[in-house]
C-alpha cells in the first residue's frame, strides 16, 4: 500500500497528484486505473480478463477495431501492463497500425524502434504510415535503410506501391522511374498492385503513354486498373478518352464499374453531353449495391451539368434508400436547390446541417448562403453570412452578389469596401461580382471605379469576363456609343458574351445601327444560338419594321433554328412544379386559367393594357396579348394563387429574360392579391411587392 499512502498524502497535502478512478488487485499486484481506461477496466478483472487466451484475443479485436485516439491511448495502457502480449510482433504491427490510423504516424515509428525484430510487414506498414501522412522523406529514409546491412530485409510487392505512391506524392519523376526498374528486375512488374501503382504514378509525374503502356502490358487488370486509367484521362483533360475507356468496361462487363468509376470518370463530366451523362446513369443504376461514394458522383454530375432538376430528385431517392448524405452531397445538391428556387429543402438541409453539427464549414456555409440569395432570402443569407467564423473571398462575394441580384447595390458595395478593410484581397471573381452589381444598380461611376480599381490597386489581368460587365454597365445605362467604342479598345478579341451583352442593350435602348452590328457579329461566331435571332427581331418589331421581323425568323426557320420555349420552376409541397408557355398539362390546368382570367380582369379595371410592342409580328391585337397571357411565369403565379394561403410568399425561377408585358403585370398582381413576388430570371431577380419592384424597372 506504499505507493497508494504516497498518493493520498500527496492529495492531503495538496500537491497535484494522478487522477486515479479505483484500485484493483490483479495477481498479487495493486493496479491504479487512470480514468481515461476505466471504462475497459472489467476486463482487467473479470473471469478470463488476465494474461489467458480469451482476455488477450477481445484486446486484439479492440486494437483491430480502434479508430479513435481516445480509445487507442487506453488499449495502449492495458497493454503496456501486458508485456509478454505487446512483445508479440504481430500484436506490435496491428498497434503500428492502429496509431497511424488515428493519425500517429511518429507513436508507430517508435513502435517500430522498439521491435526487437523486424520483418518486411513491420518496414511496410511502416512506410505506409508515413506516405499516408504525407511524410515521404520520410518514406524514402526507410526504404532505403530497409534495404542496408543493418537489416537487409528484402522490399516484397507490397513494398514498392507504397514507396511508388510515395514518388507521385513527391513528383519525384525519377525516383520512380529507378523504382521501376528495380521493380522489373524483381519480376514484380507484373503484380497487379505494383501495376496500378506504377500507373497512378505516370498519370502524375510522367507522359500519359507510360501509363497507357503499363496498363496495356499488365497481364491481369481489376477495377483499380481500370479506373486508375480513367481518372487519368478525366484528371488531364482527355474527357473524351475517360468516356471511351469507361464505355469499353461497361461494354466487357468485367471489371464490373464500381463507386471508384463514378469518382474516377466526375472530372470529365462537366460541361458533358446528355449521353455521355446518361452512360453515367446506366452505370450507376447497374450497380449492385450504391454506396455514398456513388450517389455524390451522380449528383455532382447532374449539378455540374445544370441538370439541377435530377439532382434534386436522385438526392430525394438518396435519402429513400436510406443513405445519409455527407457534406460532398450537401454542397453538390445545395446549388442545384438554389437554381431551382427549392427553398424547403434548402432550408431542410440547413436543419440537417445543424443538427449533425456540421458548421463550421466554411464550403456549406458558402452553398447555403447562395441557396437563400438565389431564393431572394436576403436576411436568411446575411444571418448565415454573420454567423460564420471565418470567412473566405467566396463568402464575402457570394454575399456582395446577393446584395446585388435582389436590387441593394448600394449595401452591395458597402459590403465589398468592409471586404476590402477586412484584409482579404478582391480575386477576379470578387471583380466580376461588384462589377455586376455597379451594372445592374445602374452605379455607373462606382462601375468605372472599380474597373480602375482592379488593374491599378490590385495589378489584376482584366479578363473577357470583366469586359463584359463594362460592355454592359455602359450600355444598360444608355450610353450605347461609348459600350461600343469599348469594345473597339479591347486588348483582347470579343467573344460571343460581349457581344449579347451589347445587342440586348442595343434591343432595352431601341439602338438598331449598333444592334445590327452585333447581331452580326454574333451570327458569325455562333449561328445556331436563338436567343440572339430573338433580340434582334425584337429590335425590328419595336421600330414597326416587320417585315425586317419576318426575315430573321424566317431565317431561324430555314436554319432550323427553334427558340427556346420560356419555362418557369416553383415549389410546392416538397416538389418543383414547371410550367411552360401555353401549358395545359398540369392537374390543374383548368383552375389556373380560371384563376388567370379572373386576375386579368383585375388588372384591366386597375388600367393594365398589354405591352404587345414586341409580341409576335404584325397579327391582330388580340392575337399578341392572348400569347402574352400564357406566359410561363404568370401560369405559375396562378398555381401558387389557388395552391397557398393569404401572404405566403411566390417565388418562380425562370430560364429567359422576363418580358416587359409580365413585369408591368406581376407589379400588379402583387398588389391584388397582396403577396411578395420573387422572381429569378437568367439577368437578375425581381422583387414584386405592393406594386414596385425592387429592380426598379431598371434590367
Amino acid at each position: 500500500m506504499g505507493r497508494l499512502n504516497r498518493i493520498m498524502s500527496r492529495a492531503a497535502t495538496g500537491v497535484a497528484a494522478p487522477t486515479v478512478l479505483f484500485v484493483t488487485k490483479h495477481r498479487g499486484r495493486l493496479l491504479f486505473l487512470p480514468r481515461a481506461i476505466s471504462h475497459c477496466s472489467h476486463e482487467l478483472t473479470a473471469p478470463g480478463g488476465g494474461d489467458d487466451e480469451g482476455g488477450s484475443a477481445a484486446l486484439i479485436q479492440a486494437l483491430d477495431d480502434c479508430r479513435s485516439p481516445r480509445t487507442l491511448r487506453s488499449l495502449h495502457s492495458r497493454l503496456l501492463h501486458r508485456p509478454r502480449l505487446l512483445s508479440d510482433p504481430a500484436v506490435q504491427i496491428k498497434l503500428m497500425r492502429a496509431l497511424a490510423s488515428c493519425g500517429d504516424p511518429h507513436g508507430a515509428r517508435r513502435v517500430f524502434d522498439g521491435a526487437p525484430c523486424k520483418n518486411a510487414v513491420f518496414f511496410n506498414v511502416m512506410i505506409r504510415s508515413y506516405v499516408d501522412h504525407g511524410l515521404h522523406g520520410h518514406a524514402f529514409r526507410l526504404f532505403a535503410d530497409m534495404k542496408s546491412l543493418r537489416h537487409h530485409v528484402r522490399p516484397d510487392n507490397y513494398t514498392f506501391p507504397c514507396v511508388l505512391k510515395a514518388c507521385a506524392g513527391s513528383d519525384h519523376l525519377a525516383g520512380g522511374l529507378q523504382l521501376h526498374g528495380a521493380v522489373a528486375k524483381l519480376g514484380l512488374d507484373t503484380d497487379i498492385f505494383v501495376g496500378n501503382t506504377l500507373i497512378a504514378l505516370y498519370w502524375r509525374c510522367g507522359p500519359s503513354s507510360d501509363a497507357l503502356r503499363v496498363f496495356d502490358e499488365m497481364p491481369n487488370t481489376d477495377v483499380v486498373s481500370w479506373n486508375a486509367m480513367i481518372a487519368g484521362y478525366a484528371q488531364n483533360g482527355q474527357c473524351d478518352r475517360a468516356i471511351e475507356l469507361c464505355e469499353k468496361m461497361i461494354a466487357l462487363q468485367k471489371p464490373q464499374p464500381d463507386a471508384g468509376t463514378m469518382a474516377s470518370i466526375l472530372p470529365a463530366m462537366s460541361n458533358a453531353n446528355r449521353t455521355d451523362i446518361h452512360l453515367v446513369r446506366k452505370m450507376f443504376d447497374e450497380m449492385g449495391k450504391k454506396d455514398l461514394v456513388s450517389w455524390n458522383a451522380m449528383i455532382a454530375t447532374y449539378a455540374n451539368n445544370s441538370m439541377s432538376a435530377e439532382a434534386v430528385e436522385l438526392f430525394s431517392g438518396m435519402e429513400m434508400a436510406g443513405v445519409e448524405p455527407d457534406a460532398v452531397t450537401l454542397a453538390s445538391v445545395l446549388p442545384a436547390c438554389g437554381d431551382l428556387s427549392a427553398l424547403s429543402l434548402g432550408k431542410r438541409i440547413h436543419e440537417f446541417i445543424e443538427r449533425k453539427r456540421m458548421r463550421p464549414n466554411v464550403v456549406l456555409e458558402n452553398a447555403l448562403m447562395d441557396v437563400y440569395a438565389n431564393c431572394g432570402c436576403l436576411k436568411a443569407a446575411r444571418e448565415v453570412f454573420d454567423g460564420m467564423t471565418g470567412k473566405d473571398v467566396v463568402s464575402w462575394t457570394t454575399m456582395i452578389s446577393a446584395y446585388g441580384m435582389l436590387g441593394h447595390g448600394t449595401k452591395a458595395v458597402t459590403l465589398f469596401e468592409q471586404m476590402r478593410k477586412s484584409g482579404l484581397k478582391p480575386d477576379p471573381v470578387a471583380f466580376i461580382s461588384i462589377l455586376s452589381v455597379c451594372s445592374r444598380s445602374g452605379l455607373l461611376d462606382e462601375g468605372k471605379y472599380y474597373f480602375k480599381c482592379m488593374t491599378e490597386c490590385y495589378h489584376l489581368v482584366p479578363r473577357i469576363e470583366h469586359y463584359a460587365c463594362m460592355v454592359d454597365l455602359l450600355g444598360r445605362s444608355g450610353h450605347i456609343d461609348d459600350a461600343y467604342d469599348f469594345i473597339l479598345k479591347m486588348p483582347i478579341k470579343p467573344n460571343e458574351r460581349v457581344w449579347g451583352t451589347l445587342l440586348g442593350a442595343c434591343r432595352v435602348h431601341s439602338n438598331m445601327e449598333i444592334g445590327m452590328i452585333a447581331a452580326d457579329h454574333l451570327f458569325n461566331s455562333v449561328p445556331e444560338q436563338s436567343g440572339y435571332y430573338v433580340l434582334l427581331s425584337n429590335i425590328y418589331a419595336r421600330a414597326g419594321r416587320w417585315e425586317d421581323v419576318m426575315q430573321v425568323r424566317n431565317l431561324m426557320m430555314n436554319k432550323g433554328i427553334k427558340k427556346l420555349p420560356g419555362c418557369s420552376n416553383v415549389e410546392l409541397w416538397n416538389k418543383v412544379h414547371t410550367f411552360h408557355i401555353g401549358d395545359r398539362s398540369h392537374p390543374q390546368s383548368e383552375e389556373i386559367y380560371e384563376k388567370l382570367d379572373v386576375l386579368m380582369r383585375r388588372l384591366k379595371e386597375l388600367g393594365y393594357v398589354a405591352e404587345t410592342e414586341t409580341a409576335l409580328h404584325d397579327v391582330e391585337e388580340e392575337d399578341k396579348e392572348g400569347h402574352l397571357l400564357v406566359h410561363s411565369e404568370k401560369l405559375a403565379i396562378a398555381f401558387v394563387l389557388i395552391n397557398t394561403t393569404p401572404k405566403t410568399p411566390i417565388r418562380i425561377t425562370m430560364n429567359l429574360r422576363m418580358c416587359g408585358d409580365c413585369h408591368r403585370a406581376v407589379k400588379l398582381i402583387s398588389s391584388i392579391a397582396e403577396r411578395e413576388i420573387i422572381i429569378k430570371d437568367t439577368n437578375r431577380f425581381h422583387h414584386f411587392e405592393h406594386g414596385v419592384c425592387a429592380c426598379g424597372d431598371y434590367w
